[in-house]
């Protein structure tokens, strides 16, 4: 599946696929900085500004819009108004023994922390659940993907210096 995704975007400038797999669930920052580095041949301070301004864009629109888009869908029957209500269940689920005991902290560690399922997009559905506005989520979510941003590019820094 990777493959197919770095293959649809190698027609695309370096910046604007970097941007662009970022937004994605299944690559985000975490799957985008690496890619833009070894396989789009950017520079590190590139693909760090665009894999963390891609990440951003959706967290922000599902911040702003979730809230809006569940009382639709929830009112919808059938395989997707399921997914959905399962999505935030499992948000839900990997987030609230955290926020109850570090409060908004836990959603800047949480989408700070580079491993699968703790990123921009299931930090902004915890966010939700809990009924955090966007006031309040959108910095705690910005500075943690910041952090991971940092985090990632330091890893790949230093896979490619091993190498």
């Amino acid at each position: 599946m990777l493959e197919i995704i770095i293959n649809f975007f190698s027609g695309f400038p370096p910046q604007l696929a970097t941007f662009f797999l970022s937004m994605l669930p299944v690559t985000e920052l975490r799957g985008s900085l690496p890619l833009a580095y070894f396989q789009f041949n950017l520079p590190i301070a590139q693909a760090y500004f665009f894999a963390v301004l891609g990440n951003l864009t959706p967290a922000a629109f599902f911040l702003l819009f979730a809230g809006p888009f569940n009382n639709w869908v929830t009112k919808k029957s059938g395989l997707f108004a399921k997914k959905w209500i399962k999505y935030l269940e499992r948000a839900q689920k990997k987030f609230e023994g955290d926020y109850q005991k570090w409060g908004l902290l836990a959603l800047v560690l949480f989408v700070a922390i580079p491993l699968p399922m703790t990123g921009a997009w299931t930090g902004s559905a915890a966010a939700f659940v809990f009924g955090i506005p966007f006031k309040k989520s959108f910095p705690m979510v910005a500075l943690g993907v910041i952090i991971s941003g940092l985090i990632v590019s330091i890893l790949t820094l230093g896979i490619n210096g091993l190498f």
